[in-house]
């Protein structure tokens, strides 16, 4: 029986995420699973209490949403073409709660993660992405501080 067919590797495009990719392609090559990438939009509805019309952020969520979907097709082609097999989304909503949905809806077995990604400020009004996931998973998550390990064993 194979335990993790399905890995969730969330992206946040900061410079932390290429530093947790030798632990996603190593864990998903050992463990012959398929990764899936998700990045998370913020919806920016809350600007409609400062008088912007929905259509204008409705138009520019599209536009995020479009700009992010080519960055993960980069990422995905950068990082890992030919090595795993490997599915990319994104969406628009909270980043730990769209997280845990993804985790269900597509029947993830193992959710790689960094322990860091957002600069301090963001991380006070947003919390932890990383924690709140870690704390409200149904499956298992391997949390990654990328600044504290090296390399991982073997891909030196």
């Amino acid at each position: 029986m194979k335990l993790f067919n399905r890995i969730l590797f969330p992206v946040d495009f900061s410079d932390m995420s290429p530093k947790i990719v030798p632990w996603v392609l190593a864990m998903g090559k050992s463990l012959d699973s398929e990764v899936h990438m998700l990045f998370v939009a913020r919806r920016l509805e809350y600007f409609s209490a400062v008088n912007i019309e929905y259509v204008c952020i409705k138009n520019f969520q599209n536009e995020i949403v479009r700009g992010a979907e080519l960055k993960m097709e980069e990422f995905k082609s950068k990082h890992f073409n030919e090595h795993i097999p490997c599915k990319t989304k994104v969406v628009l909503g909270d980043a730990a709660e769209e997280i845990l949905k993804y985790v269900e809806s597509a029947r993830i077995d193992l959710v790689i993660m960094g322990t860091h990604g957002r600069k301090r400020l963001e991380k006070l009004f947003f919390g932890s992405v990383a924690d709140k996931v870690i704390k409200t998973s149904n499956v298992p998550v391997l949390s990654i501080n990328p600044h504290r390990v090296a390399s991982v064993k073997g891909t030196e």
